[in-house]
């Protein structure tokens, strides 16, 4: 069994990270090392635990995914990846399920994430706990166990996935040209795709997602968003994040004809702070 550099990058959630490395202490398989990409106003304090942790500072007002995510790379040593959201808990057996998925499979491979409410995990937690109280992804279906070829690279998502350093790196990474948030992931899933790196969604590696602020649509990122996805149809001749796009379009922030998203107007502070939904995160 090989075991992975578990990646991550963070900004501003101290409370999701510390739950994060305690799912780590708890897995049946040690990472090799945990590396950090911190992009917090106040740095992350290192935690103590029984495998290596390197955390690298990115000073940032933004939120730049791309580069944080092959920043986390460029600072790992391991052959094989796993790629965390700071949000994710990774349950006993995700690290070992995931490994020998990727011991088998060259591929670009998904871990089956479950979504906590407002009150989980939010403190000392019990993995029957998270079993229950998490929701599985409504558009995408993990088996039970075993893997499943997803063949539309658009569900390829990055709150926890894996792949092989040797593929990362011939994929190029991340392209740092989508900048902010928004694309930058379903780019990766389609670069991946046109290289023929199979999808593969891998049953029983379970990873609980920790509830936070939403923002829907996230009109905090509407430049980001806009200026991504024009990016992406560049490139692909289609649509990203169609859904968000649809709802910018009916605020009349946008209009979207011919191949173009031309903006019309600049969402209010208070668009803004109406599509914020349910914080109860405590960082």
């Amino acid at each position: 069994m090989i075991a992975p550099s578990v990646l991550t990058i963070v900004r501003n959630r101290p409370g999701h990270f510390a739950q994060l490395v305690e799912g780590l202490r708890r897995s049946s398989l040690r990472p090799q090392e945990l590396i950090v990409v911190d992009m917090s106003d106040v740095a992350l304090a290192t935690p103590v635990v029984n495998f290596p942790i390197k955390i690298v500072r990115l000073a940032t007002d933004g939120l730049p995914l791309a580069a944080a995510r092959n920043q986390a790379v460029a600072a790992s040593t391991g052959e094989h990846l796993l790629f965390l959201d700071v949000d994710c808990i990774p349950l006993h057996t995700c690290l070992m399920t995931m490994s020998a998925a990727l011991f088998r499979h060259d591929a670009l491979l998904c871990a089956d994430v479950r979504y906590l409410g407002p009150k989980d995990a939010r403190g000392d937690w019990r993995e029957e706990d998270l079993i229950a109280a998490g929701v599985p992804h409504p558009a995408r279906a993990f088996p039970a166990e075993g893997i499943r070829r997803e063949f539309n690279p658009g569900l390829f998502w990055s709150l926890a996935f894996a792949i092989r350093r040797l593929r990362f790196t011939q994929l190029g990474g991340f392209d740092e040209r989508f900048c902010g948030y928004g694309a930058e992931d379903t780019d990766f899933g389609f670069r991946s795709d046109a290289a023929g790196v199979p999808l593969l969604f891998v049953g029983g590696a379970v990873a609980c997602h920790q509830h936070h602020a939403n923002y829907e649509p996230p009109l905090q990122h509407f430049a980001d968003i806009v200026r991504n996805a024009r990016l992406f149809h560049e490139i692909w001749d289609r649509w990203p994040m169609q859904g968000w796009l649809d709802s910018f379009a009916a605020l009349g922030l946008i209009s979207v004809t011919n191949g173009t998203i031309i903006v019309r107007r600049q969402p209010t502070a208070a668009e803004v702070q109406a599509s914020c939904l349910l914080s109860t995160s405590d960082d």
